[in-house]
C-alpha cells in the first residue's frame, strides 16, 4: 500500500480508503462489512470513511463493531464521518453549533469511539454563518474528540472564506475537500481547487472514482442484480440507473468501452485503470472505494500496481477517449 500526506499535515492515510456509503448497513449486512473491512485493513488500508447520514447511522454502527471485534490498534486506523443529515428535527440537520456538537457525539456513539480521525462538514450550509461553523469544528477539535476538520464538495470560494474567518479568529481552517471526483467528473478537482492547493495546502479524500460503476465496465451491457444501481429504494441510485438510458449516459457507456481496450493493452481491469488513473493527480491524497465484497477490495488494490504503467503516452490515450480535461488557460481580451 502507498501512504500519502492528508495535505499540509502530518498525517499519512492509504492512498486507496474503504467508504460505507450505500454499503454499509444498507445494501449488506454487518458480516459482509466486517469481512470487507478486515480485507481492505490486511491489504494495508487504514482510513476508513463513513457519515451520519449513511443508512440513517447503521453504517457507523456496523463499521464500529468491525473496529472492536478485531481489536485494531487504534492509532493504526484514520477514522472519519461527516456532519450534516442528522435526522428529521429542526435541529438535527445542518451546520449550526448545536447540530455540529450534538451530531458528533452521536456519531461517536454509534462507532463506539472516543474521536475519529477526520471531522467533515459534508454539505455547505448557506443559513448558518461561516464563523458559527468554523467554532464550531474548533470545538469539537479542542475538546479531543476530533482532530482535524474538512469539507464535502464545498466551492473553492467556501473554502476560502472558511480559511479566512480561521485566520482572523486564530482558529484551525479545514485541512481537507471531500470531493467527487473521477474520469467524467473533473472541473471541481483539476480546476476549481488548483488555487487551494499550495494556498492552504489542502488535502483531497474523493469519493466515487469509479462513478458509482460506471467506469467498472459492469454496465456496458446492463444493470446487474447484485449492483448498486439494482437498489429499488435509493433515489441517487435511480437517478444513476435512469441517467444511463439517455443520449449522455450511452456516450459514457461507449468511452468506458474504448477505455476497456486501453486496460486489456496494460493487462488490467477497467476498474483498475480508471483508479490508478486518479491516483496519477498528485493533489489526491486518498481515493475513497466501495465494496460489497472482499474480493472487489482485493482488485482495487491491484490498481496500485498499474499506476507506473500511466505513462505520458498511456495519459495522452485516455484524454483522447474522454474528451473533457478541464481548460486551465484563459484569454483575457482587451474591449
Amino acid at each position: 500500500m502507498e501512504y500519502r500526506y492528508l495535505g499540509r499535515s502530518g498525517l499519512m492515510v492509504s492512498a486507496l480508503s474503504l467508504g460505507g456509503w450505500v454499503t454499509y448497513g444498507g445494501q449488506v449486512g454487518p458480516e459482509v462489512a466486517q469481512a470487507c473491512m478486515k480485507t481492505a485493513f490486511d491489504n494495508g488500508i487504514n482510513f476508513f470513511d463513513t457519515a451520519e447520514v449513511y443508512s440513517g447511522g447503521q453504517c457507523e454502527i456496523d463499521m464500529g463493531v468491525a473496529i472492536r471485534k478485531f481489536g485494531w490498534k487504534r492509532s493504526d486506523l484514520v477514522i472519519s464521518t461527516k456532519i450534516f443529515w442528522g435526522g428529521k428535527g429542526p435541529n438535527d440537520r445542518g451546520l449550526s453549533r448545536k447540530h455540529i456538537i450534538e451530531g458528533t457525539d452521536a456519531s461517536l456513539k454509534r462507532l463506539q469511539l472516543d474521536y475519529v480521525d477526520l471531522l467533515y462538514a459534508h454539505r455547505p450550509d448557506p443559513d448558518t454563518p461561516m464563523e458559527e461553523v468554523v467554532r464550531a469544528f474548533n470545538h469539537v477539535i479542542n475538546m479531543g474528540k476530533a482532530f482535524y476538520w474538512g469539507t464535502s464538495e464545498w466551492s473553492a470560494q467556501q473554502i476560502t472564506e472558511a480559511h479566512g474567518v480561521a485566520q482572523r479568529l486564530n482558529l484551525i481552517g479545514p485541512l481537507m475537500e471531500q470531493p467527487q471526483y473521477n474520469m467524467f467528473h473533473r472541473d471541481r478537482v483539476e480546476k476549481e481547487y488548483l488555487p487551494l492547493y499550495k494556498t492552504y495546502g489542502m488535502g483531497t479524500t474523493t469519493w466515487s472514482p469509479l462513478a458509482s460503476g460506471l467506469l467498472s465496465g459492469k454496465y456496458n451491457t446492463g444493470i446487474p442484480a447484485d449492483s448498486r444501481l439494482a437498489i429499488e429504494d435509493n433515489a441517487v441510485m435511480k437517478r444513476l440507473r435512469d441517467g444511463l438510458g439517455s443520449e449522455d449516459g450511452r456516450v459514457k457507456i461507449a468511452k468506458v468501452v474504448k477505455l476497456g481496450e486501453i486496460a486489456q493493452e496494460l493487462d488490467c481491469t477497467t476498474a483498475q485503470l480508471a483508479l490508478a488513473w486518479c491516483l496519477k493527480n498528485p493533489n489526491l491524497s486518498s481515493v475513497i472505494t466501495g465494496a460489497s465484497k472482499p474480493s472487489q477490495i482485493e482488485e482495487n488494490v491491484k490498481s496500485l500496481q498499474v499506476l507506473p504503467l500511466l505513462t505520458p503516452e498511456i495519459m495522452e490515450s485516455i484524454e483522447q477517449v474522454l474528451l473533457n480535461k478541464p481548460a486551465l488557460d484563459y484569454n483575457f481580451r482587451s474591449s
